[in-house]
């Protein structure tokens, strides 16, 4: 439904909801402060679905009023621009590790420095976490869009000045700049999809968001083996190889920050589903930070999750930066090869994420899902381990795409649970904590990994992650699951109806 004076809001779901002053009684375990409650009538967390649509019945029947709820034609392209930024940034992140050989010889540095251009990554990540969530919540999505994007791109910049070697500690510096750019990243595809896209279509973007990170970890793979091929012996080639990657990714990073600066907007003019409409009617001056987190960790169930999604997510992170040594080991001079395989398996898992999004969007089974991809990324990866070493590099693709179908599409799913099991907890404060204990276990299974795989062989390395996934299994299994905001949204609208049939 468009408004006279060619108001943008065009698709809608047309839904309606209690008014806010109704519903807004129910949802003050959202990081408020202590005392807030009883000035509500003294009603705490969120309850059991049943009870929440008795009371917001109830209510519905005392206020009279409803909230719009519709869907803007701008997500689409919001969507679109984060993905491609988050795409160049991930491709930043593993350009250097597909290629440890050729730059470990280019800098005149060993394989583990350059595999700290890869964990630089991971350790930004912990201690800027928090900073940055509460600069979202605080300050608002475009504004952290905006210091994502532009740190990219500044990031990408400076490595052009690192072009010749001995310059690594410039490369270094300038790889650091780009993981602080991640961390306004990695927490902004939840958010995204819960303020601009409507209950039946967040867990797809989510996954789409998610996505556009995965397709760039997977162009990293491909492009930079193909753009500088090893030339040891010829110096001056490699540097010019390796320019033409550094300033065209510096050129694309610039043209997406202005991008990002022209389509992202603090939030569509209507809220996208019931849920968001009941958050956004809540004063911000009530809003504590520090008791959002506290919140989080008095989660049992999140806890588990916290802890679950690092296991898995560090794994893929440790394969992600290793997969060069695994590969050049047992297939000397393929690494080109390694780069396609890595591909092949993060391509997997951009079509997994796809699968896994619209299965939730459809059956809402978040914790079976999680747990049955959980179990299947355990097989792929025992899988992958003991058939590495056969001589056969199409089985090593067979493997690796099947490993990556689960353990890459395993990354929105958590994301999802996530906000399922906190709501009405801030997306990107529960986004960002899952993606901190990601970059933990990260740094630590790389160096452990990669500590296994020089030393001893990376059959060694791979089964220390089997070990700790089947960790991971079992606390997945024993997570509780309360699907707060999907209760919140089915029983608002399930109360429309009600409300419509009376009014006719």
């Amino acid at each position: 439904m468009v408004e006279d004076g060619g108001e943008e809001e065009a698709e809608g779901e047309n839904g309606e909801m209690p008014a806010a002053a109704a519903v807004l009684p129910l949802q003050r375990c959202n990081g408020f402060l202590p005392g807030k409650e009883a000035e509500d009538g003294g009603r705490a967390a969120p309850a059991g679905g049943g009870q929440r649509a008795a009371e917001a019945e109830a209510m519905l029947s005392a206020a009279g009023g409803r909230v719009e709820t519709r869907l803007s034609r701008r997500r689409l392209a919001v969507l679109a621009v984060f993905s491609c930024y988050s795409l160049v940034n991930a491709f930043q992140w593993i350009q250097y590790s597909i290629l440890s050989n050729v730059f470990a010889s280019f800098y005149g540095v060993s394989f583990t420095q350059i595999d700290w251009l890869s964990m630089v990554y991971m350790v930004a990540y912990v201690p800027l976490i928090l900073p940055a969530t509460w600069l979202l919540d605080a300050r608002g999505l475009r504004l952290t869009a905006l210091l994502g994007a532009g740190l990219n791109g500044l990031g990408a910049w400076l490595k052009c000045a690192s072009l010749a070697p001995g310059r690594y500690p410039i490369t270094l510096a300038a790889q650091a700049v780009c993981a602080v750019a991640q961390v306004f990243i990695l927490g902004l595809p939840s958010r995204i999809a819960s303020v601009w896209f409507g209950p039946t279509e967040v867990s797809t973007a989510c996954a789409v968001a998610v996505l556009g990170n995965q397709l760039g970890t997977a162009i990293g793979f491909l492009l930079p083996p193909v753009l500088v091929p090893n030339t040891p012996n010829d110096i001056d080639l490699m540097a010019h190889n390796i320019s033409i990657m550094f300033y065209g990714t510096a050129i694309v990073s610039t043209l997406l920050f202005f991008l990002t600066g022209v389509v992202f907007e603090e939030k569509p003019k209507y809220p996208p589903s019931h849920s968001q409409a009941v958050l956004q009617t809540m004063p911000p001056e009530d809003y504590s930070y520090k008791q959002s987190i506290i919140n989080l960790f008095k989660n049992i169930p999140f806890v588990l999750l916290l802890i679950s999604y690092g296991i898995m997510t560090g794994a893929f992170y440790s394969v992600s930066t290793l997969l060069n040594q695994m590969i050049v080991t047992h297939y000397e001079g393929e690494e080109v090869n390694a780069g396609r395989i890595g591909l092949t398996l993060v391509v997997a898992g951009m079509v997994g994420s796809i699968i896994c999004g619209l299965w939730l969007d459809y059956t809402k089974t978040y914790k079976q899902t999680t747990l049955i991809v959980y179990i299947l990324s355990f097989i792929g990866l025992l899988v992958f381990t003991f058939t590495l070493d056969l001589g056969y590099l199409i089985v090593v693709f067979v493997t690796g795409g099947v490993l990556g179908f689960f353990m890459t599409g395993y990354l929105p799913l958590g994301f999802e649970f996530a906000v399922e099991i906190t709501y009405p907890e801030s997306e990107g404060t529960s986004s960002g904590l899952l993606n901190a204990s990601a970059q933990i276990f990260g740094i630590v299974f790389t160096l452990v990994q990669g500590k296994l795989t020089t030393d001893y062989s990376p059959r060694a390395g791979n089964l220390f992650l089997c070990a700790w996934i089947f960790v991971g299994i079992i606390l997945t299994a024993l997570i509780k699951s309360d699907l707060r905001r999907h209760n919140v949204n089915s029983g608002i609208m399930n109360l429309d109806v009600k409300a419509v049939s009376s009014d006719s």
